[in-house]
């Protein structure tokens, strides 16, 4: 059970804040609803008794915001060469209401973009979860969706030059290690 103000997500529609629980008669059936204030002033009806059943949850906390953020500057996970299998199986992550999966999708579809672009369906489903993605952690880091949509973008932009930079065109001099660390070799 929820409460007014509890800040919660809503699978394949993102964050919000429960803003009244009102008793409204729909087709002749009389039922409480959870009204949920979107961003951009939408509003969303979810029945209270079926919430929890569709996945409806608590929006998450600070620690694991920052695991979703830590998803974002990992390597991506192995996708499907079909787009269409591929677009199916992104589906199901978003549908499974999971941040990290949502995340994993972001992530994902970034790198296929920013390596040979993305089909116009792929470009859509990219634009929802990035919003479904920001939604949230707008409402776990207490930030801006300004904020948030760069540190996204960041973290996404430093994870692929990480991992899809060929080696022989990484300067050695700024990346991340640069210093000789000699191993102690008693066999020699």
């Amino acid at each position: 059970m929820f409460n007014i103000g509890d800040k919660i997500v809503y699978p394949m529609h993102g964050a919000g804040t429960i803003d009244s629980i009102e008793e409204k008669n729909i087709l002749g059936e009389s039922q409480a609803y959870y009204i949920i204030k979107m961003p951009g002033e939408v509003k969303v009806m979810v029945p209270t008794n079926r919430a929890e059943q569709i996945g409806v949850r608590n929006v998450i906390g600070k620690e694991e915001a920052e695991k979703v953020i830590s998803i974002l500057g990992e390597d991506e996970t192995e996708m499907a060469q079909n787009w269409n299998k591929r677009y199916r199986d992104n589906m199901e992550k978003m549908k499974s209401g999971s941040i990290y999966e949502v995340a994993d999708v972001v992530r994902n579809l970034s790198f296929k973009q920013k390596e040979k672009g993305l089909s116009t369906g792929e470009k859509k489903m990219l634009s929802n979860a990035k919003q479904i993605l920001v939604s949230e952690l707008v409402l776990a880091e207490h930030a801006t969706q300004d904020e948030v949509e760069e540190l996204i973008d960041n973290k996404i932009n430093l994870s692929f030059t990480e991992y899809r930079t060929p080696h022989d065109q990484i300067d050695l001099n700024t990346s991340v290690v640069n210093k000789f660390i000699p191993f102690d070799d008693e066999n020699n």
